[in-house]
């Protein structure tokens, strides 16, 4: 009787090949899903942020008499001296424990400025280090989005009750916008550093129409104009805008539309394509304009 081998044949070199390059095109197929799928997540996990600063938004004004925070007040060592638009914020964003720890000095006071709070800042943002700006207010907390100043901002507002104090605060409160809340931007998406620039998107920077370096268009530690729509799609290159870094003088967003969070509550992404004049009217909270439906 004759025994056969019990050897089984390998795989011959060009076998080899072709599987693995099978693998390599799966692969090559998967990625671009998997990228889509994190950037959905990501834009949702943004929206989602946006959505809690428009309840903190609303929650804030119920505490205090309709009226809106402001981009500076000032509050006579109660809870602190000077408190930022963010700083006031913490209570309804659940940073309750960063609020109290300012112990009546400044809203940056006792470590504040450092205080990094995970749902200001979009999961897209890749421009801080772990939450801290690598740009202008170096080693400062940073976030993903700035207040829209025509709104929560009053140019040169002297208060002789709060120690003769020059602040911003807002012109209107939450009842009396005049274009209406579904017609007001209250929210944009911002990225936390201008590289190239040297510029910075600081949670408790100090703010305000009068003096750090502000203007009456801008919004956290450098201006943005409502004249300019929103940059999308964009990249960290250290580069020079247009070429694709973001400039500090607009809002900005990585995903394919900038995310913004209306005076109602709403959220909702914005091209960069809107119409300038359109993005200029959802900006001002007064020039009687109303909003085309498909904006």
């Amino acid at each position: 009787m004759f025994r056969t081998s019990g050897r089984s044949r390998g795989f011959t070199l060009i076998e080899l090949l072709v599987v693995i390059a099978i693998i390599a095109i799966l692969i090559g197929l998967l990625l671009p899903a998997v990228q889509k799928i994190r950037e959905a997540a990501a834009r949702m996990t943004c929206s989602n942020n946006l959505k809690q600063v428009g309840l903190a938004i609303a929650n804030y004004a119920s505490a205090n008499q309709d009226k809106l925070p402001g981009l500076l007040d000032y509050g006579n060592s109660r809870p602190a001296n000077w408190m930022t638009f963010w700083f006031l914020l913490f209570p309804y964003l659940e940073q309750d424990n960063v609020y109290r720890r300012s112990n009546q000095t400044d809203a940056w006071g006792n470590g504040n400025h450092a205080a990094v709070v995970k749902s200001l800042l979009c999961p897209s943002d890749s421009s801080h280090n772990a939450g801290i700006c690598t740009a202008g207010a170096g080693g400062w907390a940073g976030t993903s989005y700035a207040p829209v100043s025509t709104l929560f901002n009053q140019v040169n507002y002297y208060d002789p009750n709060k120690s003769g104090a020059t602040i911003s605060i807002a012109k209107y409160n939450v009842g009396n916008i005049p274009d209406g809340s579904s017609q007001q931007i209250a929210v944009v998406e911002r990225i936390t550093s201008f590289t190239y620039h040297g510029w910075s998107n600081a949670t408790v920077y100090p703010i305000s129409s009068y003096n750090w370096g502000w203007n009456s268009v801008g919004s956290v530690y450098g201006p943005w104009g409502t004249q300019w729509t929103p940059q999308t799609n964009i990249r960290f290159t250290g580069g020079n805008w247009p070429v694709g870094e973001a400039h500090p003088y607009m809002p900005n967003s990585r995903h394919s539309a900038c995310q913004v969070v209306l005076m109602d509550g709403s959220v909702r992404g914005v091209t960069s394509a809107v119409n300038a004049n359109t993005w200029s009217w959802a900006c001002q909270p007064d020039d009687g304009n109303v909003l085309p439906g498909n904006w």
